[in-house]
């Protein structure tokens, strides 16, 4: 294929579709299932502890309300009845009264009802409190608010997260403007007064914000941010830099910290707090508070992530979730304006009074009409032709269920990846058996799966090169299967026999010294969809192509530039849009703030076959992607799965290298990632 006939077809520009006046035709009535790597495992609420008391296990008090994922709290220090008299959704909530005891109060962050929201709790004591008594589910009263209008309308699904009350004003961070730019992050700090809703951007535009602090006098904001540079493609440590700037208006913005060192050493100073040997991250401090910190850390000796004091007169750490908990994840610290308590965060495990049952796919609110969509619990979904079965992987092995929960079942025993039903076979999967992210001349294997066959002994690998086969999508016709091979030394899509595999047949779709992957195969038949870096070979820059079954008319459909991913494809069910996983977003928050994910930029994203009509589906801060399509439309209604253990989500792997001892920790469990090129 000549040069030119890429050209022709590049979208340089195809983020500036979003901005089009026309009202964009919407896809017809279907459904979007996705993955996000750990999320299934959080069940998280949040947590205190006394700080003036020893840590015990009866000491801890979980405060939030077992609803589902509750995170990122702040403790408020203004009084309850000044609170709920400034909600202007007041008449939603029923105050204690004014005899009733004061109020542990909290601001959170909430993922209920499929999105992303601020709420707050106060949670109101009758009496003094059993030792046995952990939970604050068995406090008689509780008086909760969410403190955002819920924002469901077009282009106003997003994620809100690091709340803090500053005076009247809710300061935190949303993802609901796009900023018009491809791989910059929508993460901005935005101020609401709680009586009007009126709500102020105080980032500017063209810049992102993270992890915003508020100074003791609410009158000054502390963000890390990249300034005008922007991200530069981190999952890890990120090189941010400290601004400061004012909250009524978000002006007089100065950067004050570069990095890791000041911008003048005249006005601000830099001194290490915590000693070498550990991570210490994640600092909370209280108005006042001259003599402690609250960081998570990870030890040596330790895989989990605990929340610790630091005495800054002793320079001793003064350890507390560990003599609680030891062997769960604790994060993101807050101490209580009084500076009596801590919170956290963790996972409240199946004794802790979780309301919210384990979900095989989860509802998440949609921004674009007659599309619903779903988080699943598993990796490369694919559904049935009747739609009423799901394939997945959940590592190792790939599993079967019904798409109302029932008849979990594991189908194929052994490491594998991406899932794809026979459209007209009854009951064949089709998967890549061997190891994900391995290179050309590893065996891995296109392996046809009989899942009516309880014995779990009636597949076939079509593959028999020896090489690295995988991503497998059947034709419509059922009659053949493309799929990506690395048996010439490069990553190449090719097509074969879908019954007797690479012996009945087999043809190469694509030629030359890069990657193309994840292969997927139009409802009509008339297009392939595949990611691919062949326009800068192991860069790790993978993009969005089309091509006919026969090899012509190859169009690039989304340019992802430098460094950046667009991936995983996924035709609708009319074949005139895509689903994929993707960059464009850039990051929503800071990695080191959440558990473990390999990309944890990863969002959904939909285009039509033009490249006009680009649309983000997804907003969080974790690593979304292995998108399909179902075949018909699924009612945006949670459907429940098997009960199983939670909280087996891992923290980064990137914490388990200490610093400046070159020992590495071993994380417990096993990792579960999402894709391998």
């Amino acid at each position: 294929m000549k040069s030119k006939a890429f050209d022709s077809f590049v979208l340089y520009f195809f983020f500036a579709l979003l901005c089009t006046a026309a009202e964009p035709e919407a896809p017809s009535s279907s459904s979007i299932v996705f993955t996000t790597l750990g999320r299934s495992d959080y069940a998280w609420d949040i947590f205190t502890l006394p700080i003036l008391n020893p840590p015990n296990p009866s000491n801890e008090l979980q405060i939030t309300d077992g609803e589902s994922v509750n995170f990122n709290g702040h403790f408020p220090s203004s009084p309850s009845p000044s609170i709920i008299s400034l909600l202007h959704n007041r008449n939603l909530i029923q105050s204690p009264g004014p005899q009733a005891p004061p109020p542990i109060q909290i601001i959170y962050v909430t993922e209920r009802n499929g999105m992303s929201n601020i709420y707050y709790d106060a949670l109101y004591y009758g009496a003094p409190r059993s030792t046995r008594s952990r939970s604050a589910l068995e406090i008689p009263v509780r008086v909760q608010a969410p403190l955002l209008g819920l924002e469901d309308s077009k282009n106003r699904i997003s994620m809100k997260d690091r709340p803090s009350l500053s005076g009247e004003n809710l300061i935190y961070v949303s993802t609901h403007e796009d900023p018009g730019e491809p791989r910059t992050s929508w993460a901005a700090v935005y101020s609401t007064q709680l009586g009007t809703g009126l709500t102020r951007r105080l980032t500017p535009y063209g810049i992102a914000d993270f992890s915003p602090a508020v100074s003791p006098s609410g009158v000054w904001t502390a963000v890390a941010s990249y300034g005008s540079e922007g991200w530069a493609g981190e999952v890890e440590e990120l090189s941010t830099d400290i601004f400061v700037f004012l909250n009524r208006d978000g002006t007089h913005r100065v950067k004050v910290v570069e990095h890791d060192k000041p911008v003048s050493t005249e006005s601000v100073t830099i001194e290490r707090v915590t000693p070498p040997g550990l991570h210490a991250f994640t600092p909370a401090t209280s108005p006042g508070n001259h003599k402690f910190i609250a960081v998570a850390t990870r030890r040596l000796n330790s895989s989990f992530r605990h929340i610790e004091l630091f005495d800054l007169v002793k320079n001793v750490f003064i350890e507390l979730t560990r003599h609680v908990s030891p062997t769960t994840h604790h994060l993101n610290p807050f101490i209580s304006p009084d500076s009596t308590r801590v919170g956290y965060h963790k996972c409240r495990g199946e004794s802790n009074g979780g309301k919210t049952p384990q979900l095989l796919l989860e509802n998440v609110k949609s921004p674009v009409p007659n599309l619903s969509l779903f988080r699943v619990d598993g990796s490369f979904p694919s559904f049935s032709p009747a739609d009423d079965r799901i394939a997945y992987v959940d590592f190792p092995g790939v599993y079967v269920v019904n798409r109302d929960g029932s008849n979990l079942h594991q189908v194929f025993p052994l490491n594998a990846f991406q899932t794809a039903w026979d459209p007209v076979r009854k009951g064949i999967v089709y998967t890549s058996a061997g190891p994900q992210f391995s290179s050309e001349s590893t065996e891995v294997d296109i392996v046809a799966i009989n899942v009516e066959d309880v014995d779990q002994s009636n597949f076939k690998r079509l593959t028999i090169d020896g090489k690295n086969n995988a991503f497998p999508s059947a034709s419509p016709d059922g009659k053949w299967i493309v799929f990506r091979s690395g048996r010439t030394g490069h990553k190449n899509l090719y097509i074969m026999d879908a019954i007797q595999g690479e012996t009945g047949g087999i043809q190469r779709l694509t030629n030359g010294p890069w990657t193309d992957t994840m292969c997927n195969w139009s409802p009509d038949g008339d297009w392939i969809a595949f990611a691919s870096d062949r326009d800068n070979p192991g860069s790790g820059s993978f993009e969005l192509y089309l091509i006919h079954p026969n090899g012509t008319d190859l169009r690039r459909l989304v340019k992802s530039g430098s460094a950046r991913r667009t991936v995983h494809p996924s035709f609708s069910p009319d074949g005139k849009y895509i689903v994929f996983a993707t960059d464009y977003g850039g990051i929503s928050a800071e990695p080191i703030s959440n558990p473990h994910h390999y990309q944890p930029y990863g969002e959904i994203f939909t285009i039509k076959l033009d490249g006009f009509d680009l649309k983000r589906l997804t907003h969080n801060s974790y690593e979304d992607g292995t998108p399909t399509w179902a075949p018909l439309y699924i009612n945006p209604v949670d459907v429940e799965s098997p009960k199983r253990p939670q909280c087996a989500f891992e923290d980064c792997h990137w914490l388990n290298k200490m610093p400046g001892r070159g020992s590495e920790v071993k994380p417990m469990g096993s990792a579960k990632p999402q894709c391998g090129a």
